[in-house]
């Protein structure tokens, strides 16, 4: 099972306390967790500034180093167009919290997994 983190999923244990890989485990069991580079590049950013969201991003950054890093796409996308790209591509699973990207790829028949009640993830499928 693979699964592609976007940035918001990156705060969630600072914010909000969620193990992230642990909950990913816990619905997958073993599972390969990537990122892309886009995604390092919006957390280093968040992280620079001040505030509670800057902190979450910086733990996020610490958990970055679990995952595989994919190199950035050609031309200049979003973090979110590389996401939705990468898991067409791979068959993976996108970890966001993001409603609209969720909507997005859940139209296009991309699994989610996304936080539920504060303390967990859950699998969405398209």
């Amino acid at each position: 099972m693979r699964v592609v983190v976007d940035t918001n999923a990156f705060l969630l244990p600072g914010q909000f306390g969620i193990d992230l890989f642990s909950e990913l485990e816990r619905l997958f069991g073993a599972c390969e967790v990537r990122t892309v580079r886009e995604v390092a590049t919006e957390l280093e950013g968040i992280a620079r500034g001040r505030g509670r969201d800057a902190a979450a991003a910086r733990l996020g950054l610490t958990l970055l180093s679990r995952c595989t890093v994919e190199e950035a796409g050609p031309g200049r996308p979003s973090a979110d167009a590389r996401l939705a790209d990468v898991a067409a591509r791979d068959g993976s699973i996108v970890v966001t919290s993001d409603r609209g990207l969720r909507d997005s790829l859940l139209a296009r028949g991309i699994a989610v997994v996304s936080m539920r009640g504060r303390k967990r993830l859950e699998l969405i499928r398209g």
